[in-house]
């Protein structure tokens, strides 16, 4: 059964070229001196990109492989002036990132409901010779054409919008926790990659309050080099406020594979790890009580675990110096719900923390897009199944003609 899942979409846009002026002179017998009338040519439509918050993906567009605005009428006489062409809006998901798909480059992006953004500008019509009467030059026989159409083929790229961003390996217990926390319901199984693709969940939260948690395909060693899924879903966490990182309780070493999820981050986008972090140690109920008090004693740290059951303390497990900062440790079960609500409360205090709200504010405000590697999106459209489309050949595409000046009689 194909997904309804899409997140990648390449599509020809183009304007439409502004209509032509008219060169045309009245001449009827009633009026022998009538001199020029040519109306001016309508301006071509544009392509016009809007954040819609009812999708979630780009599914709707994946079929679209062309989108046209229309031309610009042409001037006629009587200075009648050329209709306009219509714009074309393009509704996209919140946190959809444009590319151009010739160069790689950045293009814009859509981060909220009803912005706007201007991807190809219509061309202005063309004026008539009526515009162009003076008393020197009474009967001019010329008018402009109209400005040609702007096209491009653009990389349509959805990134989720989430509050935290759920990272580990596969099998790590991600599709379980967002589902003992919300009412999502991705698929669980025992084995990998369960999850083919990323999902929300809307965590309830005391007085009412919540927030949004990101499920994403489990991450293995080199997948910022292609291994597993590779890249393909990486990006849905880099606008996450907050990472948490899962790794099983039942490991045969904890900092290792923290380490190594840490070191595909950053090989993927070192921004990653600016972010504000949580580790979870998943699965403890597969743990006798011996087991997880000599784990926590281990590497006692000096500081109090944020996690426990029932809001009891607990000793951290590591050292969050070697966690690479001060990292908030926790002990859950999300089978049992051991320690998810004072995961909750972590989450929350780490969201709602001064530094990570004037992280959020700067980043919002200043977000530095990278060029996209066009190597690497050619292999995960291949990994997709979708071959490069062959749009329009030159051919196709229609030529600006010259203008042909005629002069009328009526």
């Amino acid at each position: 059964m194909e997904s309804n899942f899409v997140d990648y979409v390449k599509i020809l846009c183009r304007s439409g070229k502004g209509g032509k002026g008219s060169m045309h002179l009245k001449h009827v017998k009633y009026n022998p001196n009538g001199g020029p009338d040519g109306g001016d040519g309508g301006k071509g439509g544009s392509i016009i990109l809007r954040g819609n918050h009812n999708y979630w993906t780009l599914l709707h567009l994946k079929y679209e492989r062309h989108i046209f605005a229309e031309h610009g009428g042409n001037g006629g006489k009587d200075k009648c002036h050329g209709t306009d062409g219509k714009d074309v809006y393009i509704d996209v998901p919140c946190g959809t990132v444009v590319y151009n798909a010739e160069t790689g480059k950045y293009v814009c992006d859509v981060t909220y409901d009803g912005q706007e953004v201007l991807l190809l500008k219509g061309g202005r019509g063309g004026l008539g010779n009526f515009q162009f009467r003076s008393a020197t030059n009474q009967a001019p026989r010329y008018a402009q054409p109209g400005e040609p159409m702007q096209e491009m083929t653009i990389i349509l790229e959805l990134k989720l919008l989430a509050d935290v961003g759920l990272v580990g390996f596969p099998n790590a217990g991600k599709s379980t926790l967002v589902s003992s926390l919300s009412n999502a319901r991705p698929k669980i199984a025992n084995y990998p990659f369960t999850t083919m693709e990323p999902s929300l969940g809307i965590v309830g939260y005391r007085d009412n309050q919540s927030f949004v948690m990101a499920d994403i395909p489990g991450i293995i060693e080199g997948a910022s080099e292609g291994k597993g899924l590779g890249l393909r879903f990486l990006r849905h966490i880099e606008r996450n406020s907050l990472l948490l990182f899962l790794v099983p309780g039942d490991t045969d070493n904890i900092k290792r594979e923290y380490d190594i999820l840490l070191n595909e981050l950053r090989k993927f986008n070192p921004e990653l790890l600016d972010k504000h972090r949580v580790l979870a140690v998943t699965k403890c109920d597969l743990l006798d009580e011996e087991l997880i008090e000599m784990l926590r004693e281990e590497t006692l740290s000096n500081s109090p675990c944020l996690g426990g059951e029932q809001g009891g303390e607990q000793k951290s497990s590591l050292n969050r110096e070697d966690l690479g900062g001060s990292v908030p440790v926790v002990f859950i079960s999300a089978v049992t719900g051991f320690g998810l609500n004072d995961l909750k409360d972590v989450l929350w205090r780490e969201l709602n923390a001064e530094s990570n709200k004037l992280a959020s504010i700067v980043t919002s405000e200043s977000i530095v897009h990278r060029d996209k590697d066009m190597s690497i999106f050619a292999a995960e459209m291949e990994a997709e199944g979708e071959d490069d489309v062959d749009f329009l050949d030159d051919a196709d595409i229609e030529d600006l003609d010259d203008f042909e000046y005629d002069e009328e009689e009526e």
